[in-house]
């Protein structure tokens, strides 16, 4: 069964009165332990796609099975409890909440789950650990880089092993020697834990790491190439 199976998706938004199309038709389908980029320039739908599969928004029409889930057919609560549970996010501006210490920031997921607190400790020091930030685990994210900050949002991202993991322009905020390293975890987690990516990004370096490339273009997808590795 795959674990993600989006099939026609379209979505629309209203932009000054007017009906924009955001996407038009797109499929894609994932199994666990893929890992997928969605390459094309700003404006293309790679983003609202990725809003979609993460079930952070509905589509117009077309339907998108997650983890063997219908979308359609589960409530605010249930896609809540869905996200929380099988779905990591990583964005370009790591997202850190900024008054909790980098190590309370990489528990939160399991401390949301009411998970003991010891255990959502000792497993956020672990993935500190294996990203290479466990000595700023007492830090504010002021206080560390920017390439520490997305290193601790992905140690966050895949601290409930989650089955998904959705990155927006992950390196899209870091110089390339930080942006680099990030890929190399992607991989890394994607390799060691069996985590299925979906990663948007406009550069093609990139998206080179990723197993599989899709192009998109103006909401529909361009091309699907073969397996790169």
């Amino acid at each position: 069964m795959p674990l993600l199976l989006a099939d026609r998706l379209t979505r629309s938004y209203s932009m000054g009165g007017t009906s924009v199309a955001a996407l038009r038709g797109v499929s894609i389908e994932m199994k666990p332990g893929d890992f997928t980029a969605i390459m094309g320039p700003s404006g293309c739908g790679k983003s609202t796609l990725l809003q979609l599969c993460g079930a952070m928004d509905r589509a117009d029409s077309g339907s998108l099975h997650l983890d063997g889930r219908d979308i359609a057919n589960l409530n605010d609560t249930a896609l809540t409890k869905l996200r929380r549970e099988r779905i990591g996010f990583v964005f370009q501006f790591f997202n850190l909440l900024p008054t909790l210490s980098v190590l309370e920031n990489i528990a939160m997921p399991l401390l949301l789950a009411r998970q003991p607190e010891k255990i959502s400790f000792e497993k956020a020091r672990a993935l500190a650990a294996r990203v290479g930030i466990e000595h700023r685990l007492g830090h504010m994210p002021a206080q560390i880089s920017g390439g520490e900050a997305q290193r601790a949002a992905l140690a966050r991202a895949v601290i409930h092993e989650p089955a998904l993991l959705i990155a927006d322009e992950p390196t899209g905020s870091l110089d390339s020697t930080n942006g680099q390293l990030i890929l190399e975890l992607f991989q890394e987690l994607n390799r060691d834990l069996g985590i299925a990516i979906l990663m948007a990004t406009h550069d093609a370096s990139v998206a080179a790491a990723a197993k599989l490339i899709i192009r998109m273009k103006d909401g529909v997808s361009e091309e699907i190439p073969s397996l790169r590795n």
